[in-house]
């Protein structure tokens, strides 16, 4: 979990973007990663990134939910194997309306 999302308060908005590495491609990721954020009611996107080793996710909501949501990231789905998340957290755009898969 992020040292920095930790150090904030739990009903706090704040923006993730990390990019998830492994085998993160071809085994419904983005699609769980969806359900996930939508199970947290948060919004944002994410994509897969064009070296077909990673995803990228941007995710914005409650400083826990975040928190709770960039474990789960670390982890994956079954089908996955996650072998490395780098996260930022940083402030909330508010431009963002609902968690949404983005086709490359």
């Amino acid at each position: 979990m992020s040292a920095n999302v930790e150090r904030r308060g739990p009903a706090e908005t704040i923006r993730l973007t990390a990019t998830v590495q492994g085998r993160v491609q071809g085994v419904g990721f983005r699609w769980w990663v969806q359900s996930q954020a939508r199970s947290r009611n948060l919004v944002g996107w994410v994509v897969n990134a064009p070296d077909e080793r990673s995803v990228e996710v941007v995710a914005e909501g409650p400083a826990d939910a975040i928190a709770e949501f960039e474990g789960l990231l670390r982890l994956g789905p079954p089908a996955a194997a996650v072998e490395r998340v780098e996260a930022a957290i940083g402030p909330a755009s508010g431009m963002l309306h609902r968690f949404e898969i983005v086709r490359s």
